[in-house]
């Protein structure tokens, strides 16, 4: 893909998520995020993102299963604007963020997608490692759950049987496409060191390494607010009983 289609692509994919956030600003929403409008129109054009991305990524190796083979010069133009849109909404996102954020609240977000945008950057402008690229995508199914979650906390509604269901779908997923994920794509890493070149290797070992730390951390945070302090309070009433 020249040059020209990835800058058309990510450029109106930074203006397509834009747009979304302007129009989720322009609904209703519940009483309790309109105290925080910035933040739920934040989360809802992310789950917009989420959604998108977690149905093409598994498209593209459904149309075109040979990629799952050859990771590295194997891809197709629609798996590569798919990779290239993903570049344009995190750009969006952290200038978003930065904008209406102070650094201290989301610093840990700005580096993540510093690292992204740069892995994926060095993969549609070089045209390989597509495949690598789509595959970290696949994250993205267990991100529509997490975004619903943090909507419906932000609505006020972090109770119910449809919160501990999608918390529950959130946790499986989040083993299955995030922690699995990383730990095979690592592994692939390192089984391929031989093939790749020292930049997209010192690309991919930095980024699978910060990324595997912030997962875990966060599957721990998601762990103790979803599941330990709810037990915890439910020993303490039957103690109390």
């Amino acid at each position: 893909m020249e040059l020209s289609s990835v800058i058309l692509t990510t450029g109106g994919s930074v203006g397509f998520f834009r747009l979304v956030n302007n129009v989720v600003g322009t609904l209703s929403m519940p009483e309790s995020a309109s105290r925080n409008a910035w933040r739920w129109r934040n989360y809802f054009t992310s789950f917009v993102h989420s959604s998108i991305t977690a149905i093409w990524a598994v498209m593209c190796f459904f149309l075109h299963p040979q990629m799952a083979e050859d990771l590295i010069e194997t891809h197709s133009v629609f798996s590569h604007a798919l990779v290239s849109l993903s570049i344009g909404y995190f750009i969006y996102d952290f200038l978003d963020m930065l904008v209406n954020q102070k650094l201290s609240q989301s610093w840990e977000l700005l580096f993540h997608h510093v690292v992204v945008i740069t892995c994926f950057g060095f993969s549609v402008l070089s045209c390989r490692y597509i495949g690598f690229g789509v595959v970290a995508l696949l994250v993205e199914v267990n991100s529509v759950f997490l975004h619903i979650r943090q909507m419906m906390r932000l609505a006020g509604i972090a109770v119910g049987t449809l919160y501990r269901v999608n918390s529950i779908i959130n946790l499986g997923t989040y083993v299955v496409f995030r922690i699995n994920t990383l730990a095979w794509m690592t592994r692939w890493l390192v089984l391929n060191r031989d093939n790749l070149s020292l930049v997209a290797y010192t690309l991919g070992s930095v980024g699978m390494a910060i990324m595997t730390v912030m997962n875990i951390i966060l599957f721990c945070r998601l762990l103790r607010n979803d599941f330990l302090k709810k037990s915890t309070r439910e020993n303490k009433k039957e103690k109390e009983v």
